[in-house]
């Protein structure tokens, strides 16, 4: 399919997990009743923002992947005909945990999960307490409507990621995501730091010549102000819709993939790709003879 109405779901959450779950599946249903074919869910949408702290009991809120939420989700992705993007904490075996995305087609199956790869450790972002890095590589899902590859959060920042996952075919890259402002920043910070995180997903349009949805949350949690802009940029980086920085939103947006060809035709930045020259990136730096 040449163009695809894709949903997100930018919302605010409680400490309640169910009640999370159903307000989501409400916001799936509104998106799907606007005419998503695809609805992309933010980071760990079923609980507050729990890394905020390192804490051994939250890790009772993570759940096997399949498991109680994916088959709740995917009985309203076959219901509606839609695929579903949906950010979990996975328990994959006793003391090993990860941030993980599942990918349900639109007749309801489960087409697999990636593992998020970049993990981070920062004041009110301790995951590296909870999450094992990802080990199942980087991943694209042939969905319904077209192949999409999913990133999360973190991987924001690494274009070595978005290169990879646009090299495996994606046609959408999808970011889900919890980020947010320091309560105790001053507005100039604040704002710096979100026109970085929105350029450098922008950026990744840019390079790769494909559509970017990136599906923040909002509201203040422990000090944090989740500072919602979602957004959709077009193959070569230009915002076709943003969201708010404080409402909950439903938005449906038609992306047009033929647009991929018609960048990558005219800017071809794959076609001059110097392959051979890149080996020292996997070097942690270039330090040593």
């Amino acid at each position: 399919m040449s163009k695809v109405k894709v949903g997100l779901v930018q919302m605010s959450c409680t400490a309640d997990k169910q009640q999370n779950l159903e307000k989501a599946i409400v916001k799936v249903r509104e998106a799907a009743a606007k005419g998503a074919q695809i609805v992309c869910l933010q980071e760990l949408f079923t609980s507050l923002y729990f890394c905020d702290v390192e804490d051994y009991d939250n890790f009772k809120l993570a759940e096997a992947i399949p498991g109680p939420s994916t088959d709740e989700l995917s009985k309203v992705a076959a219901e509606l005909n839609v695929v579903i993007i949906a950010s979990l904490f996975e328990k994959r075996a006793q003391g090993v945990y990860h941030n993980t995305t599942a990918v349900l087609d639109a007749d309801g199956s489960y087409l697999g999960k990636y593992r998020k790869m970049h993990i981070p450790d920062d004041p009110g972002f301790y995951e590296k307490f909870y999450f094992t890095p990802g080990d199942l590589g980087y991943k694209v899902f042939n969905t319904k409507f077209a192949r999409i590859g999913v990133l999360i959060c973190w991987d924001q920042w690494y274009p070595e990621a978005a290169r990879i996952t646009a090299l495996m075919g994606a046609d959408i890259l999808f970011y889900p995501t919890a980020i947010g402002w320091a309560t105790t920043q001053d507005e100039a910070t604040n704002v710096e730091q979100y026109n970085a995180w929105q350029t450098i997903q922008r950026s990744h349009a840019v390079a790769n010549g494909i559509h970017v949805v990136s599906v923040n949350r909002v509201g203040e949690e422990a000090g944090v102000k989740f500072w919602g802009g979602s957004f959709f940029a077009n193959p070569f980086g230009a915002i076709i819709h943003q969201t708010s920085h404080n409402d909950e939103e439903v938005v449906v947006q038609e992306l047009d993939l033929d647009k991929s060809d018609y960048y990558r035709s005219h800017w071809p930045f794959l076609r001059d790709r110097r392959i051979d020259s890149y080996q020292p990136i996997t070097k942690r730096l270039l330090d040593e003879d």
